[in-house]
């Protein structure tokens, strides 16, 4: 993900906030990235997790709720940290000001594109675990894998395949079963 000058400045959230909408950017330490377009794959791997979490949330009455990106979480003010999580949940309603998140959502996840996977496997991990994400997913469309990481019982780098039925594990009796959202075109090498 390179950043947008070649001499990065540090950035402002007011400077931040005079982006067009749509720019697709992020700031870390400061320092701005440009964000890669989310291919038919990544959309539909996170409309499938987005649909299910929020029934899950719906159905238990939870006071959680669940955003699809783009949406803007503040981890950071000086220096400027700003992501956009391909899903999260936050749980602390708080936290949300109208605009954005601020501060850490309880559990976030990352689909990973294939032009920059060191962004989800690498810079993003770092940052959500030091900024108090209790749990991060990584999913991985091409190696077909799921990564989770539950800061809060150090359960870290613990794999799973898209055949596998994954426990949310910061609720009690959520179970993902990628198979199902295998089932619906992804993993198998069929076209869209």
């Amino acid at each position: 993900m390179p950043a947008l000058q070649p001499y990065p400045e540090l950035i402002t959230l007011e400077q931040y906030e005079t982006l067009p909408e749509d720019a697709g950017a992020e700031v870390f330490d400061g320092i701005l990235y440009n964000m890669a377009s989310p291919s038919q794959e990544h959309q539909t791997i996170l409309t499938e997790l987005l649909v299910l979490l929020h029934n899950y949330i719906k159905e238990k009455k939870g006071q959680c709720v669940v955003f699809p990106a783009p949406f803007d979480v503040k981890l950071n003010d000086i220096p400027l940290t700003i992501v956009q999580p391909d899903l999260m949940v936050i749980c602390d309603k708080d936290k949300l000001d109208g605009k954005r998140c601020n501060g850490a959502p309880d559990f976030i996840i990352e689909i990973v594109s294939p032009g920059n996977p060191a962004d989800d496997y690498i810079r993003k991990l770092y940052y959500y675990k030091k900024y108090g994400v209790r749990e991060y997913w990584i999913v991985d469309p091409r190696r077909k894998s799921v990564t989770v990481y539950y800061f809060e019982k150090d359960l870290l780098n613990v794999p799973y395949t898209f055949d596998s039925v994954i426990k949310v594990n910061i609720y009690d009796d959520l179970y993902i079963n990628f198979f199902d959202i295998a089932g619906h075109g992804l993993g198998r090498g069929e076209d869209y």
